[in-house]
């Protein structure tokens, strides 16, 4: 992994091209990992809920707006929509709660993504678990710790 790494929170979007990592924590939430080979860019979102519909909500909070945004980011930054390759990881329930949340945020990722044309390479979703997610720029490479406890010293850098 690459020595740089930033965190990313609920609600936010990351994309870099070179060296370099982010990480995020996951519980229900979702984040959906970019990787374009060929450009050698990355990019990573991280959502709390599965959509909105509503224009004064289009915040990278809900999944659509979230996924579409970062592939959107993603060919701004050179990278071809065809190229790209995908990852899904969270939606669990950590916390015991049977909510669809979850579940609901997995399956938005995966339709904005299909819809697109863009190639799920893997998916760690679902389960009673947390996730801490590493995910490097220079390789598209993504690792999960999967964790029975989600605590705040998770966050910590």
């Amino acid at each position: 992994m690459g020595e740089l790494q930033h965190l990313l929170e609920r609600g936010c979007i990351y994309i870099a091209t070179g060296e370099g990592a982010v990480q995020t924590v996951l519980g229900s939430c979702v984040s959906v990992c970019l990787w374009d080979p060929e450009a050698r860019c990355g990019g990573m979102n991280h959502f709390i809920y599965p959509q909105t519909m509503r224009k004064d909500q289009a915040t990278p909070k809900y999944g659509n707006v979230a996924t579409m945004a970062l592939i959107k980011l993603m060919c701004e930054e050179g990278c071809n929509v065809s190229s790209l390759t995908a990852h899904i990881i969270g939606g669990g329930h950590p916390d015991g709660a049977m909510d669809s949340t979850g579940m609901r945020n997995v399956e938005v990722a995966r339709r904005v993504l299909n819809e697109k044309g863009i190639t799920i390479m893997s998916e760690d979703v679902g389960g009673r678990v947390g996730r801490k997610v590493v995910f490097d720029l220079s390789t598209g490479q993504v690792a999960v710790l999967k964790v029975t406890k989600l605590r705040a010293e998770d966050w910590i850098n």
